[in-house]
């Protein structure tokens, strides 16, 4: 099959295919069969330069082609996304185990963002301030900031990059993408979709790939100071090293990092709309997004009727094949992952924590993956469960309970990192109360609506160690840019600000 999908997505030629075990290559696993599916050759220190070297100098000619102009390269590349999506999509799911639902979802979302990035194309605003001086003019303008760096991870290895380079390409500049070695595939079909497109075009070099070992070379990407801003996606461990080693250069950074995620049910909640929310984002993408639901918060009223329900509806997720109609949730990335979720539970029981559901790996008929069972545990009486401050990349859900809105926030907010956070209530105060300043403390913040399924119209990040950054819709795309503040003398006098007088 992946040999069909290379050839529909135009990488069969490609140079860095190779047979699994060659060597300075990375073998490519199929988490559903444990099985390889192709081998990458990896990038040296020179192959790195190159790269580098190439998307510079295509910044000194694409930051002055006109902003609608490079719109419409990009509307072209949306375009080609669109006849591309159900083979990518697919490619996806084979690579790191989406549900062909998500697969071919996330390709929609670099479809989405496409279309948001050419009509932003045309909205690059500056301002315009009134001038203390007479015959002055002052004002500000955007200017492309130069070759951007993208560090993506696995469980988003076509969308997350789409963000940085759709924003980017319209801000007039360059990309050098370094994806995460269990999705390179996926990461060489994108970058070719894009550049097959900008060179038709008559715009070689605006997308840029680089697959290599982190110490070969992901140190190099984030201390080189010929890329001004790095956007890195993955744990708070990985964003602390990168933006400490960005900073030491006076580069930018936009980090999108871990999410350890709540979501609070009131006891006036609508349960029918409320356990479904739950459990896509519980268990989509088996656990393995940054927004995905880990801690549930219920109001003591309804604790056992919410816990039941969950018990219910997860007896209900369908766990195989994530290629199969049917499936809802696939494997996790790796036997790593699967170790971390099985020594996870395991500290959770030691810390009394009650499993209701789950809390095993899943055998699936005739694959060999890396299948577990969406889980379910119940904290204590004593509501303390330490486990939970963790963020386990796997489909593990912990419960709670809370008898006022004051102490269900508190608890919500009461771990490092700060990414997305729901409550469902059908009380507008609640509601209220949860969105103000002294309710959640994350950079998403959704009413009646779960913690993953971010569209790509509002900025997509976090506080605390979830890094602090925005990609995707709103404004985010001033990060891709560089602010400068002009004031015109039109008058023939030499007028100073502040009064201050030079005679």
């Amino acid at each position: 099959m992946s040999c069909e999908l290379f050839e529909r997505l135009g990488i069969a030629g490609d140079e860095r295919l190779a047979s699994p075990g060659a060597p300075g290559t990375i073998t490519v696993t199929n988490p559903a069969t444990a099985e390889p599916i192709g081998a990458v050759r990896l990038d040296d220190e020179r192959a790195y330069d190159r790269v580098v070297a190439q998307a510079s100098e295509s910044f000194a000619r694409w930051r002055s082609v006109p902003a609608p102009e490079r719109g419409q390269v990009v509307r072209a590349i949306g375009d080609e996304f669109r006849k591309h999506k159900t083979a990518l999509g697919e490619l996806v799911s084979l690579e790191v185990g989406k549900i062909l639902q998500e697969g071919l979802g996330e390709v929609q979302e670099t479809i989405d963002i496409a279309d948001f990035a050419v009509g932003l194309s045309r909205q690059l605003y500056g301002l315009t301030m009134p001038s203390e001086r007479p015959s002055h003019r002052l004002m500000e303008q955007w200017h492309p900031l130069g070759p951007i760096g993208v560090i993506s991870a696995f469980n988003f290895p076509n969308a997350v990059w789409a963000w940085n380079a759709m924003l980017a390409a319209v801000c007039g500049d360059t990309i050098v993408w370094k994806p995460s070695l269990f999705a390179p595939l996926t990461a060489m079909a994108s970058n070719a979709i894009a550049d097959r497109v900008a060179r038709a075009l008559g715009h070689p070099g605006i997308f840029n790939l680089v697959i290599g070992a982190d110490q070969v070379v992901g140190e190099r990407l984030i201390a080189d100071s010929r890329l001004p801003l790095v956007s890195a996606t993955g744990s708070c461990r990985m964003g602390k090293h990168v933006g400490a080693a960005v900073a030491q250069r006076f580069g930018r950074c936009l980090l999108e990092l871990g999410g350890n995620n709540a979501a609070i049910i009131d006891q006036t909640a609508d349960l029918k709309l409320t356990i479904p929310a739950i459990v896509f984002a519980a268990v989509g993408t088996a656990g393995q997004r940054c927004t995905s639901t880990r801690r549930l918060i219920v109001h003591e009223s309804i604790m056992d009727d919410v816990c039941r329900r969950l018990v219910a509806a997860y007896k209900t997720v369908r766990i195989g094949d994530p290629l199969k109609d049917g499936t809802l949730v696939g494997p996790l990335i790796n036997q790593r992952s699967v170790d971390g979720f099985l020594a996870a539970i395991d500290a959770a029981k030691q810390q009394g924590g009650e499993v209701l559901a789950g809390g095993a790996k899943a055998e699936v008929a005739g694959l060999r993956g890396f299948y577990v069972q969406p889980t379910i545990i119940r904290a204590p009486k004593s509501n303390r469960l330490a486990i939970a401050s963790d963020e386990t990349f796997a489909p593990i859900l912990y419960v709670f309970s809370f008898k006022t809105l004051d102490e269900a926030i508190a608890m919500q907010n009461g771990v490092a990192q700060g990414l997305t956070s729901a409550i469902f209530t059908d009380s507008v105060r609640a509601a209220e109360a949860f969105l103000a300043a002294s309710g959640s403390d994350c950079g998403i913040a959704n009413v009646n609506a779960g913690t993953s399924g971010a569209e790509i119209g509002g900025a997509f990040g976090g506080e605390k160690e979830t890094g602090g950054g925005r990609e995707s819709g709103s404004d985010s795309w001033k990060a891709y840019m560089r602010r400068q503040t002009n004031t015109v003398n039109f008058g023939t006098e030499l007028k100073l600000a502040q009064g201050i007088r030079f005679d």
